[in-house]
């Protein structure tokens, strides 16, 4: 029970403390992917999924979803002893996407979930994250067991990323390879910041 308890909390050597969203198309794994990277049992605000969204939401490749994230996922991860994430994943759907703005409030990079399946689910994705968070984001595509696999150059072509934009690959089931996606993201908001401060300086 103490070590259980003592996951509950913050611990006490951390004095800096970092927001990230997580963002992508619905049903891309963004609640998995903070499930299983989470060192506290992770809030989620999931619901059943019923025949109203029925030729609303698209569940062409996504047999076994039943359940969608209606306000946000919620989960945390201390990457250093001084230093803990705070992970905010976003609704999918677009008529959720007004819960965006005040989520990115105060995040410091925004991880991208993209399904190569359904690549085209992204482009909207990227237009919402641009228009209105302004946070720096890199790329992690999660790999399903029947993704068609793309160079890193083709992805960038297809979603007209910049060419310093991350590009990862992950498995959203697999803590390690979430974790990684992760630093990956906060390693280039931290670059992206310091190269911010010396162009104003």
């Amino acid at each position: 029970m103490g070590s259980e308890s003592s996951e509950r909390y913050v611990a006490p050597t951390v004095i800096q403390s970092v927001k990230i969203l997580v963002v992508g198309a619905f049903g891309v794994g963004k609640t998995t992917l903070i499930g299983s990277v989470s060192e506290i049992e992770p809030l989620r605000t999931e619901e059943s999924m019923t025949a109203a969204s029925v030729g609303v939401d698209s569940l062409g490749g996504l047999d076994e979803k039943n359940t969608t994230t209606v306000a946000m996922d919620f989960g945390r991860i201390t990457i250093a002893s001084d230093t803990v994430l705070y992970l905010f994943g976003t609704p999918g759907q677009k008529r959720f996407w007004n819960l965006w703005e005040g989520l990115a409030d105060g995040a410091v990079g925004a991880l991208v979930l993209v399904d190569t399946r359904r690549i085209e689910d992204s482009f909207e994705v990227f237009d919402q994250l641009e228009l209105h968070t302004k946070v720096p984001f890199a790329v992690a595509v999660n790999e399903f067991p029947d993704s068609p696999r793309y160079e890193p150059e083709k992805l960038r072509e297809a979603l007209d990323l910049l060419p310093d934009t991350p590009i990862v690959y992950c498995d959203a089931r697999d803590r390690k390879s979430s974790a990684q996606a992760m630093m990956r993201l906060v390693e280039y908001a931290i670059a992206m910041r310091a190269e911010a401060g010396a162009a104003r300086a």
